[in-house]
């Protein structure tokens, strides 16, 4: 069974209480079932881990690189500043989808820019919770491609 790593950064801990004018009332622990759900349809397996720590996130990453065929990844603000995670997101040299729940490209000015999308085979943005199905069905066809070219 395939695994993938759904990653989430600072402050997606406070899913659910957190600016409900911007993000859904759904809890993160709600948010990482549904994912789990979605992934378990195409009979894969999900480990998710969340930190508001930018080294917990790397140490997730270059752990992910023994296991994960590929990740979902939703960083929060280091988004838009942390070339280190960029790095890591090269290094791990899997599929990744970076998501997020609200329209990064719509909010403040710092927000529009992402540095780890060069390192990412997809982009999701502004779909809420259904972002993250939409997410996975990006890393399923970017998973399919590379098993292909393998062949």
């Amino acid at each position: 069974m395939k695994e993938i790593l759904l990653l989430h950064g600072p402050n997606l801990n406070a899913l659910g209480r957190r600016d409900p004018e911007i993000y859904p009332r759904i809890t993160l622990p709600e948010l990482e079932a549904r994912v789990r759900a979605w992934a378990g349809e195409r009979r894969w397996g999900l480990r998710a881990f969340q930190s508001n720590s930018e080294g917990a996130l790397i140490d997730a990453l270059q752990e992910a690189a023994e296991w994960a065929a590929g990740a979902l990844v939703n960083l929060g603000a280091l988004t838009h500043s942390s070339y280190a995670l960029h790095d890591a997101l090269l290094d791990l040299s899997r599929p990744v989808i970076e998501v997020h729940l609200s329209a990064i490209s719509q909010r403040e000015p710092w927000r529009r820019v992402s540095v780890i999308r060069p390192a990412c085979r997809g982009f999701v943005e502004g779909r809420g919770v259904e972002g993250y199905r939409l997410a996975l069905d990006l890393l399923a066809a970017a998973v399919a491609e590379d098993e292909e070219g393998e062949r």
